[in-house]
């Protein structure tokens, strides 16, 4: 099976569909498995089983599958059936069985992980049905489970159930081969298995574990050296992305050369991600990723309130009361002199005024007509100070928009949340249980205004409404 011939389709596979508690395999649990065995085109086995998660089921879950935590109450925990769905899953006659799915990296990345956790290896051939679908079917709009039974005719008795569900990927899996040439589906089927990409020095299987929901990723060399940060809204295909043939030449040549550990962080979207990745780039300062500059290397403009002049201010010497006052984040002073340059041109402001040119007379610009008159007393200061204001209204920065430390929660789509502590444009960390906010709501807050996730934090907001958000008091967990 590791390389199938042109007219060679799979011979021993197992349809499998999972219940969970959530999406994240990293943090959520199995309440349900459901397997049936296919050996040469015929069904040999079916098995099913409700699994204790552990957990309380989120009330969302419950309403979507029908599965309550009063039935999974007096069921086995995942660790008591781990080793028959081992069996279950396991080679038949000597050969390996493929593990087919729909959207198969969400059902083998939960297995994986409860085998993981147990110190069980486990690794298959994963075939998703999903991608199979899509190269089959390119002209359907929609691949999900729900599409794929409308478009062939396939009914399920318990839709939503473990065992329902994997008889329904069955019933596609044989439809096709009986509606298909064989040498078509066999390449359909080979393109869905695709190929393990990552580099031999990667430990094997990594590229099974890989999650396809958003967060960050960290390559290590060796020694653990920290080579390169990234955040991704699909992990692995960003992880993946960096290893594909002729995508990288110059330093990414290098660094897929020098890669030797993974580790990935799954966030609840792309707020967290962009915050742990920020974290990580400051305090690894990994080799292959650009320098975060310290966020008090960040420039600012403040304005005198009477004449409309100007100071380009280090953003570490501005009172933080004061800098809902001030006007812009920039990188360096030259960068916030020729931003404030070129606004000066483009609303005929007076640069002398301003203190971007010597104050001996006449600005240049009032000269050729680019200019009103501020430096000669043509136009009164008080007027010019209130252009000034209008003309950098849209660099104005922003207040600090809570009273006071917030856990601001991110919610994953299928239960769960991140909750992202913060106080005053500076981040202390995420939490995704009480002990954790317990601990970010006491941590002392730094000093430093941080320029870094101003600008993150300002992007989300811009754009997502309501938000939900918690007020935090010291050593206590949400409130309010």
């Amino acid at each position: 099976m590791d390389a199938l011939e042109a007219y060679e389709l799979p011979q021993h596979l197992v349809f499998v569909d999972l219940e969970t508690t959530g999406g994240s395999a990293a943090h959520h649990r199995i309440i349900e498995v459901g397997i049936v065995r296919v050996e040469r085109d015929a069904a040999v086995e079916e098995w099913s089983s409700l699994v204790n998660p552990g957990c309380p089921i989120p009330s969302d879950i419950e309403r979507f599958t029908g599965i309550t935590n009063e039935m999974v109450e007096s069921a086995p925990c995942f660790a008591d059936i781990a080793k028959l769905v081992l069996e279950k899953l396991g080679p038949s006659g000597g050969s390996p069985a493929v593990f087919v799915a729909h959207n198969a990296r969400f059902d083998y990345a939960f297995l994986r992980a409860e085998f993981r956790r147990l110190e069980l290896p486990f690794s298959a051939k994963v075939l998703c049905t999903v991608k199979l679908s899509r190269r089959l079917y390119p002209q359907g709009s929609r691949h999900n489970l729900d599409a794929v039974m409308e478009r062939h005719d396939l009914a399920c008795s318990a839709r939503h159930r473990a065992l329902g569900d994997a008889r329904v990927i069955k019933d596609f899996w044989l439809k096709l081969q009986r509606e298909l040439p064989a040498a078509r589906l066999a390449a359909a089927v080979q393109s869905a298995l695709g190929s393990h990409r990552l580099p031999a020095h990667v430990p094997e299987g990594l590229e099974d574990e890989l999650p396809e929901g958003p967060g960050v990723y960290r390559f290590y060399g060796a020694d653990g050296v920290p080579l390169y940060v990234g955040r991704s809204a699909c992990l692995k295909s960003a992880v993946l992305g960096h290893f594909a043939d002729g995508r990288h030449g110059g330093h990414g040549q290098e660094l897929k050369d020098a890669v030797r550990h993974i580790e990935w962080v799954e966030t609840a979207g792309e707020l967290g991600a962009s915050l742990r990745e920020l974290a990580y780039l400051k305090t690894l300062q990994p080799l292959y990723n650009r320098r975060v500059k310290p966020a008090s290397d960040s420039f600012t403009i403040r304005i005198a309130a009477g004449t409309g002049a100007a100071e380009i201010a280090a953003i570490d010497e501005v009172d933080p009361a004061q800098l809902p006052s001030c006007f812009g984040l920039f990188h360096s002073s030259k960068d916030a002199s020729k931003a404030l340059s070129d606004i000066a041109r483009a609303r005929a402001l007076c640069l002398t005024v301003l203190g971007l040119e010597p104050s001996d007379g006449s600005c240049l610009a009032y000269q050729i007509g680019g200019c009103k008159g501020a430096c000669v007393g043509k136009e009164p200061l008080g007027l010019h100070a209130v252009r000034v204001q209008m003309a950098l209204a849209s660099l104005k920065l922003k207040p600090w928009p809570f009273p006071g430390r917030v856990a601001l929660a991110e919610r994953q789509p299928f239960g769960g949340a991140d909750y992202h502590v913060l106080d005053g444009w500076t981040y202390l960390g995420t939490a995704r249980c009480e002990e954790e906010l317990a601990e970010l709501a006491a941590r002392k807050a730094p000093a430093a205004f941080d320029a870094h996730v101003y600008r993150i934090l300002n992007r989300y907001l811009a754009h997502h409404r309501p938000l939900d958000w918690h007020p935090l008091r010291l050593a206590e967990g949400l409130s309010g």
